[in-house]
């Protein structure tokens, strides 16, 4: 079973809907016993850093988290926001320190906003995925880096470390491309 992390942050139903068209019935949830038996995670999200954070630790997330997918190794997938909060720290509404399953800071885009605009909206040539952000993770290790955009700056779009995967795009936004790539993790991993 996949289960959706439900922390209030974003774009829950679009991945559902997205899974549902591989046939893939995922469960929406932020219940203990349900990320227990869940054979993937994945954490999609749209909003800031520090909501983000602040919302999966009101609601007792870190910790299921942290023993599911840092302890268990299951599988997990952080799309858009999802993927900044992999992060140890966050610029985003303040400060604020993250997921740290990925070693990094998340920053906002440093484009000339006169050439480039931010938010970052849109399909880029990573091959055709739909962006739509004002920050970026920079992962500190370089390994773990497994995609790049260049917007203005070159910027991490896609990391993995050991079991977590991260895209900054929007895979259930993005057509065949992200609709292949979904089908990848639930798949291949």
């Amino acid at each position: 079973m996949i289960a959706i992390v439900d922390y209030g942050m974003g774009n829950i139903a679009s991945v559902r809907n997205a899974l549902s068209l591989l046939d893939v019935d995922p469960l929406i949830t932020s219940r203990a016993e349900d990320f227990a038996a869940a054979t993937h995670v994945i954490l999609p999200g749209v909003g800031s850093f520090a909501d983000g954070m602040m919302e999966l630790h009101r609601r007792g997330l870190t910790e299921i988290l942290a023993h599911e997918v840092a302890e268990k190794k299951k599988p997990f997938l952080g799309i858009c926001l999802g993927m900044q909060l992999l992060g140890a720290r966050g610029q985003e509404g303040g400060d604020t320190e993250g997921l740290g399953y990925i070693s990094g800071h998340v920053r906002r885009l440093a484009v000339d906003e006169a050439h480039y605009r931010v938010p970052h909206i849109g399909w880029d040539t990573v091959t055709d995925f739909y962006f739509v952000h004002s920050y970026v993770l920079v992962p500190d290790k370089k390994d773990d880096i497994i995609g790049t955009c260049d917007y203005g700056e070159t910027f991490a779009v896609a990391v993995q470390r050991e079991n977590v995967f991260g895209v900054q795009f929007h895979p259930e936004k993005s057509q065949k491309g992200g609709l292949q790539l979904l089908k990848n993790f639930v798949t291949l991993c």
